[in-house]
């Protein structure tokens, strides 16, 4: 194989590594969420005071900043399109870049992200956390 051939093979397999790599960070581009209107969520029981649990499948996070106050927010980071890996300490956290979100709010507490996570209508009925 010439010297050309051989850098051309290389490059190529670089890019498609950089694309694959920007793809895993950029995620989706449905911010549908998978639940249905109505559909159990989660018990609040299961979510912690000044915490909050992820749900992945459904692209949620839903946090309770103070006790029996239930917010819901999209799990997708509004930097690059990561989903949040965690709720703690007053913050859902983006493990990519390590942007911290405000669990009463989705505002940023700390970037690279500049704009809040959108929230999420639910409702909360006995110990039911449903899409609202």
């Amino acid at each position: 194989m010439s010297g050309v051939a051989r850098r051309t093979v290389v490059a190529a397999a670089g890019s498609a590594g950089l694309v694959a790599a920007l793809a895993a960070c950029g995620g989706g581009s449905d911010d549908k969420n998978t639940a249905a209107e109505g559909a159990t969520l989660a018990r609040t029981g299961d979510i912690p005071v000044g915490g909050g649990k992820v749900l992945a499948d459904q692209g949620l996070v839903i946090t309770q900043p103070k006790a029996g106050e239930f917010k819901a927010f999209s799990s997708k980071c509004t930097h690059q399109g990561c989903a949040v890996s965690s709720v703690k300490d007053g913050v859902i956290v983006c493990p990519c870049h390590q942007s911290h979100f405000d669990v009463s709010d989705g505002s940023v507490k700390s970037g690279p992200a500049s704009a809040p996570l959108p929230p999420t209508p639910i409702q909360v009925v006995g110990e039911e956390i449903s899409l609202g």
